[in-house]
């Protein structure tokens, strides 16, 4: 079963991808969104589901350090409720404290440039998500 990693921002939404034992995430693509309006992404999240025989979909749920959730963590739930409807898919959410933090240390130590960072770091972030959450499963 392939699970799919979301990283729900602004302006992007970092998508990663369970291998089909369920044990590795691997980052397949940031989709561009305008302000906000998540839903634009469905057409290209429906497309990966089917590509990737997607059966679960993580969303990133961007705690506040003392663990209540804010203004950005209240958008990613509705968001994850509403693809859970439209695209009827399972959804869960993942606390995903400091994953874009731990994503930026990965790019860092691999030496990557600020402005490759820039381009990659959603999709890094999507990839800690889905794979603590599939750590948490093993």
């Amino acid at each position: 079963m392939r699970v799919l990693g979301l990283d729900v921002g602004t302006k992007t939404i970092g998508v990663a991808v369970s291998d089909e034992m369920g044990w590795t995430a691997q980052g397949i693509e940031t989709i561009k969104i305008a302000d906000e309006q998540m839903k634009e992404s469905y057409p290209r999240l429906q497309q990966l589901i089917d590509e990737y025989s997607v059966e679960k979909v993580i969303v990133g749920l961007p705690k506040n350090m003392n663990g209540t959730i804010g203004p950005r963590g209240e958008a990613c739930l509705q968001f994850a409720e509403e693809l859970k409807k439209d695209l009827n898919i399972e959804t869960m959410m993942w606390d995903e404290r400091l994953s874009t933090m731990a994503a930026e240390r990965v790019l860092l130590s691999a030496d990557v440039s600020r402005k490759k960072r820039k381009k990659v770091i959603d999709k890094m972030a999507a990839v800690m998500i889905l794979q603590g959450y599939l750590d948490s499963k093993q």
